[in-house]
Parts: structure tokens; sequence; C-alpha cells
């Protein structure tokens, strides 16, 4: 009997090839309307995308078919983040059809690595949060998860960042300049979003109170699907970001009397809600709009969920059992009174029962512990933008507080701390107190982070609802962060341990014993030579430095914040240039230090941090007593596609947070995953890479969380270990004295000054000693390439756990109730 096959598997590769390339040709004349002919390489990258996004539909609708088919529970996963990257290279290979795609290219006259670069990274997510939603996006339609990711269509990104004298400045994100050929627009999913307005109180013939929202501003949401291949099988799933239209696009009867400005204004203030990733917060008006843009997407995403539900024509008890909506950070949790709205005063249920359904659609998934972060929004916002949510947040609030009550009817302090309102400085709604209590899963992203969160910042909670809180370790994809960011040592690793690890990261264990093989260390080292050629290529066109590729590149990107320590690297940075230049004839491993990472517009003390890196780099770069034997550099605008040159050339990866501060991590995955060395603190997924690595193959200094916290408790004061450690107080010295910025002595006294604050929470002059001695460590260990080779080698080979893979397997079957299809 002849097998059936899907209509995309009858291509053979040579007949694909050929097919690919007429899919291409036919896009650059009749979607691009030019000749191909004489098509640059924009054209052929829009044309190569459609080709492949063609091929993209015909699975996707066989995935959304069988969905339905099989009357599957769907999860909805929320975040106001994605930060996918480049989608080409990623779809192909998923895919399989890269080799394809590489020949009709080549046939064409083009390179796949040159059309790639044409494509801009998509602007919808800043750090870490955005990029691990997206590896969770691969990873569901990798696993075959029914499963979708809902956020915003950002017309302009956070920013672009430029170095202007050594300052960051923030210029225009324009990533959709030229359109976004992955992007389905679905006017036909558009809906209604309201704001403001007032609550009419009234009662039905039956004699139950109601509420109607009226006299509201509107704003319509429009439905835009960008599609997500899973790796080696035919699923497809798709991100449906929103984005903002006005209701009324145009007013006639102002333009026919000159006001031109005004017939365009609702337009234009409707759409500012989609407009801009973060928009600044200093100004009240920017944090309104942050409220808006949180609310938005909320509520667009509930009307789809519902329409889909509603499909099923099933009673609503059943709608926990069909549908999980997971949280991802405290962004979305307006979610929670938004869905007791539409039981309620939509679907006329009592709150007991909406109550029981709302809680048990949810899941929360905390990724913070900084107070700052932990989001709040002033109450007198809340009852102005959504007041009918607020009046639903008081009545939550109120029945739980009943309920703590209960349980410690003479513990007003612990009343204090759980209510879902906060009184001082002003009256505002605690969003994560929101998410604990109207979720039935509350997950931290790491083994010490889920520790803190139970111990210290939720105690209360944990106490009054055992069980809810548990522990889900992130992950990354191997996908994107080695098969394609890192061919060079997929293929190594493939041809050592044969296909099928891509989609099942454990088989890395095997690799173990290759580390004692002399061969493949030398083929290891071949790779990471290859990368480290390129990033210096890279590096030589972005900045016009030259680079010793024998260098150990010591590299250190991520997002500028005082709790990630970039100015603790920097002291380390001074204190080598200090030493190259006392003892010029001492032998020292040659290295380069390579820092990259946005600061928040409004983050003055970030901003300087940048500009004491760039100006540290300046003298240490132009000083011919260091030579090549120490590099100091900034790379621009760190981005996905940035990152996919950085992490396979790194040797060293400067994983420093001050303990207890990073709720897990991801970088620390990807660079280890590539066989970089991880320098680290006992901080967030850290721990959990040393213990599936081993403690010889990972490099920890510093205090631990429980050191840190009672060193603030006790009083930690900076300048003890500023007087007792001399070559701290020179270096120090150095940075306050102007001998970084001559032209402006004073210009780094802030930095110095937070140093020396009383109880300094970052403990940066308490670590430094233990980070210089272990970064010795480092050099002697570097400089036994052998020896180095095979602790790389063991890095990449423990990273099996920390598989995107493997962490939405344990959502889905320890939160969400669900099997892979």
């Amino acid at each position: 009997m002849r097998k059936k096959v899907k209509k995309y598997d009858r291509i053979t590769k040579s007949d694909s090839v050929e097919k690919l390339k007429k899919d291409i040709v036919k896009h650059i004349a009749s979607t691009m309307g030019h000749d191909p002919a004489f098509a640059q390489e924009y054209y052929v990258y829009k044309a190569t995308a459609h080709a492949v996004r063609d091929r993209l539909v015909d699975r996707w609708i066989e995935t959304q078919r069988s969905y339905y088919h099989r009357e599957a529970k769907r999860v909805y996963y929320l975040s106001l983040e994605f930060l996918p990257g480049r989608f080409l290279r990623n779809n192909i290979v998923n895919m399989g059809i890269e080799d394809q795609v590489v020949a009709a290219l080549r046939d064409m006259g083009y390179s796949l690595e040159d059309i790639e670069e044409v494509e801009w990274d998509a602007g919808l997510g800043n750090g870490g949060l955005g990029r691990l939603a997206s590896c969770y996006i691969d990873s569901f339609a990798t696993m075959k998860i029914p499963a979708y990711g809902y956020g915003i269509r950002y017309d302009y990104g956070i920013f672009h960042q430029a170095i202007e004298n050594g300052f960051q400045v923030e210029k225009i994100d324009n990533w959709m300049r030229h359109g976004n050929a992955w992007e389905f627009e679905r006017p036909e999913h558009l809906y209604e979003v309201n704001f403001y307005g007032n609550v009419r109180e009234y009662y039905d013939e039956e004699g139950h109170l109601c509420h109607s929202w009226e006299n509201t501003q509107k704003i319509m949401a429009m439905a835009c699907d960008t599609l997500i291949a899973g790796y080696g099988n035919e699923h497809v799933t798709n991100m449906r970001l929103w984005a903002a239209k006005s209701t009324r696009e145009f007013n006639l009867e102002l333009f026919n009397v000159g006001k031109y400005v005004s017939a365009v204004e609702d337009k234009v203030l409707s759409e500012n809600i989609s407009k801009v990733l973060y928009p600044s917060e200093e100004a009240f008006e920017g944090r309104e709009l942050r409220l808006r843009q949180q609310y938005f997407f909320v509520s667009a995403t509930f009307q789809d969920i519902m329409r889909r539900f509603k499909k099923r024509k099933v009673e609503y008890s059943r709608l926990p059992d069909l549908i999980s909506v997971q949280l991802n950070d405290t962004h979305p949790t307006i979610a929670i009174p938004e869905f007791m709205r539409i039981l309620l005063d939509g679907e006329k249920l009592s709150w007991e029962e909406s109550w029981d359904i709302c809680v048990n659609t949810f899941g929360y998934t905390n990724h913070t512990i900084l107070p700052e972060a932990l989001e709040t929004w002033p109450v007198d916002m809340m009852e102005r933008v959504l007041p009918r949510h607020m009046q639903i947040i008081y009545e939550i609030n109120r029945r739980f507080l009943q309920d703590v009550r209960g349980h410690y009817p003479d513990d007003e302090e612990r009343i204090r701390r759980v209510s879902l309102i906060r009184d001082e400085p002003y009256r505002a709604v605690r969003m994560a107190h929101l998410g604990i209590v109207g979720s039935h899963s509350v997950n931290g992203v790491s083994a010490l982070h889920t520790h803190i969160l139970k111990e210290r910042v939720f105690r209360d909670f944990d106490e009054l609802f055992p069980g809810r809180f548990n522990n889900k370790t992130n992950g990354v994809t191997p996908r994107r962060w080695l098969l394609c960011a890192n061919p060079g040592l997929s293929l190594l690793i493939t041809k050592t341990l044969k296909k099928g690890w891509e989609s099942d990261l454990s088989r890395l264990h095997a690799l173990r014993k290759s580390a004692d093989n002399r061969a493949f260390r030398a083929a290891w080292r071949r790779v990471k030579k290859e990368n480290k050629a390129r990033l210096a290529r890279y590096i030589h066109r972005k900045l016009g430095v030259t680079v010793n590729t024998d260098s150990l590149f010591d590299v250190h990107v991520k997002r500028i914040h005082e709790y990630k320590r970039q100015l603790l690297n920097v002291l380390h940075v001074i204190t080598l240039y200090n030493r190259m230049r006392s003892e010029p004839q001492q032998k020292v491993s040659p290295r380069t230090i390579i820092f990259g990472g946005k600061a928040a517009p409004g983050y003055r003390m970030a901003k300087l941090i940048i500009k004491l890196i760039n100006s540290v780099g300046a003298v240490v770069n132009s000083d011919p007593a260091v030579g090549d034997r120490l590099k100091v550099l900034f790379l621009p605008n760190y981005c996905v596609s940035q990152a996919e040159k950085i992490i396979p050339a790194t040797d060293l990866s400067e994983q420093i947070s001050t303990a207890g501060m990073e709720a897990s991590g991801t970088g620390n995955m990807k660079f280890a995953l590539n066989g970089a060395l991880i320098i680290g603190t006992l901080d967030g997924a850290n721990i959990e890479i040393m213990e599936e690595v081993g403690k010889e193959n990972i490099f920890i200094f510093g205090l631990t969380a429980d050191e840190v916290a009672r060193k603030l408790q006790e009083g930690y004061e900076p300048f003890d270990y500023y007087n007792s450690d001399a070559e701290l107080k020179s270096v120090i010295d150095m940075i306050y004295s102007g001998f970084f910025s001559p032209d402006d002595p004073h210009l780094f006294k802030p930095v110095v000054d937070a140093l020396f604050r009383c109880n300094e929470p970052f403990m940066i002059l308490a670590d430094y000693r233990s980070y210089v001695q272990c970064q010795e460590n480092v050099s002697n260990a570097y400089s036994n390439e052998e020896e180095w080779t095979r602790r790389s080698i063991r890095s990449t080979a423990g990273m099996g756990k920390f598989s995107s893979d493997r962490a939405v397997l344990e959502y889905a079957r320890e939160i969400w109730n669900i099997e892979p299809l």
C-alpha cells in the first residue's frame, strides 16, 4: 500500500532547490515589484523570506487543524516582551531546508551569510525576559505543545544604542522601516479595547447587582501573526502580537476647515500604545502609557481566547481543562481582574464560580526579587484608566484579607504585608501579590531564586498557599544558540554523537569521555579559533580595533545594571592594567575584555558605567606598554544577532551578579553550551550549572546570598575594604582623581560615591579581592591549553539540563496538565 505523505514531504532535495529558486524569483517580481535580473540583496532577502514563509504556512495550517481535530487543550503564554532575533536562518534550520536554501541562493549568485545580514533583529524585547519567551516558543513548536505566544507588535524597539564620545546615545530602533516579511496581519481579528469611563451599577430582573463599564475611550487591537517552526517535525505555532489601530482614521470635517493636525490626532494618540517598547516612566504620561500597553494586549488576548473557547460549546466550569494561561512576570497580571470582569459582567457567572475558574486557569512566573522590578500601579491611576478593574481588585483583596484574618486573627502586620494594596509612600496595587493570589501556580526560575521567594520575599504567601510555589529552572533553545549560532561546533558534536542531540540535549553528556581524546580536543580548539577569528573581523569592522585571537576572550555582555556588576569587572581591568605597567616583563595570559549591553535611558548610573568602560578602554588600548596583552572594548547595540557572533567565540563568560539578586540568567547557559567557562558568584542558575558541569569546570568567587543578606543586616562598611587593600585603593583613586577622564576630572565621582554608600547593596568592594584572585586562577588555567580545552568540553557536556525543551515540558506536565501531541 502506498504511503501517504504530506504535500511538503513530496519535494526531493534537487527538486526543492529548483522550486525555491523559482519561488524567490517570483516573489522578487510579484511581491516586491522588482526586476529579478537587477535585484539587490534587500530584495533577495525579502523574496527568500516570503518563499520560506510560504512553506511555513502549509505546516501551520496542518498544525492548527490537528489542534481542533484532537480538541487539544491550549496554552496561552502572555509576555510583554519577545526577543526572537532574526528569523531566516532559524526557520530554515528548524524546517530542515538550510542546504536547499544555500544551494538556491548560491545558484543565483548570493550567499546565505550575506542575505541574512540584511534582516533586522525584531524590536520586540529588551533582555533576558523576552529572549526566554522566544526560546520557549521555539520549544513549544519542537515539543509539539499546543501553545501560543501573545504580546505587542511594537513599531519601534526600545532604542538603537550608539556610542558617542564614550556615552550611550539612544536612537530610534526603526526595525519595521522596511516592513516585516515574516508577519501576517489579521484584520479579521480586530478587537475593541476600552479605557477610562465610569462604572454604572444596576440590578437585573432577579435582583443581582450588575456592573456596566460605560463612556470609555476605545482603541482597536489587530492581530499580527509570526509563524515559528518546530525542529525536525512539521509542527508550526505562532506568536500573535497586537497592533493598535484607531477607531477613527481621519476626521474630514476638521480637515475641511484647515485643522490638518487635529484631523488625524485621534489616530496618532490611539496608535501610540503599540509604538514603542517600554516608554520612559520618568514622565507621568509615560507611566500611564505603559499601564495602557499592558491592559491593551491582555484585553485583546482574552477576547481571542474566549472566541476560541466558545467554539467548544461547553460549560464554563470546564474552561481550566481546556485553557491554561501563563503570565510571564508581573506585566500581564492585569489579566486576572480582566478575566474576572469577563466572567462576572459579560457571562454573568457568580463571584465564587468566576474566581475558581480564574485561579485554576492562571500560572504566574516571577522573574525577580528586586523591589523596583516588582511592579506596582498607583491606585488613583488605576481608578481613572481601568475603573472596573480597580473595583474587582478591591473585592479580591477584601475577600483575600478576610481569609488571611481567619488564619491569623490578631496579626495586622501580616495583613499589611500581604495586602494587594500598599499604603505607603502612596496607595498602589502590588501586581506581584495579585499574580500570586490569582494563580494556582507561582514559579521561580532557578532553585536559588525559588528558595529566596519562599523564604524571604513571599514567605507569608508560601505559608498561606502550601504547594503553590514551585521551581522551573530556565532553559535556552539549542537550535538557535548552538545549531544556528555555532555551526562548526554543532557539526563536530554531530560527528561524535550522531544526530538527535538538537532536540534531546541530555545526549551531550556523552561528550565527557571525548574530553580525554587528544584529536577531539584539537578539533574543538580549531572550531573556537575560527569563531574567534570571525568575531575579530566583526570587531574590526565595527570599532576599527585589531584584537589578538590567541588572547583570552573575556566577555561581559548583558543589560547594564549595578547588580550585574560591570563595575566590578572594570575594577579588575584597571588592576590588570596597573600590574602590566608596573611589571612589564611579567608573563601573563593576554586578554581581550569585551563588554556589551544597554542601559535604561533614565538609569544615569548605568550610563555613567558605560562611559567609564569606554574611558578605561581608551587609555588601556592606546598604551604601548600594554600592547596586545590587554584590550578593552565596548560593542554597541548588543542584540540577538550580535550575541550569535560573540557567544561562540567566548573563552570566559562573566556571570558576576551580587549573589541573591539574579533570578536565573540564561546568558550563563548559552555561553557554557558553547564551551565558554564561567566566572561567577553562587547566584541564579550558576549554582545548578556548577552542579552539572562540576566544580572544577567553573570559577566561583565571592559572598553567598546568605552572606550578603547577613552583611546588610549587620551593617556593611565599604571603606573597611578600601583602607585595607592597597591595590583596590589605587584603582579607586585613579577613577576618582580623573586619570581616565582628564578633561573632566570629576566625571566619575558619582560612581565612586556610590561604591562607598553605607550598606552599598551590590557588595562590589566586598567581593573585589575574591574576584581578582579568582581571575588569577583563570589566567593560570588558560595558559594550559590542553587542560582548558578539557574543561571547555566538559562545560558543554554538562548543559543537557538547561534546554528550554526540558523547561517547557516541566511547565506542561506540572502546571498546565498537558502532554505533547
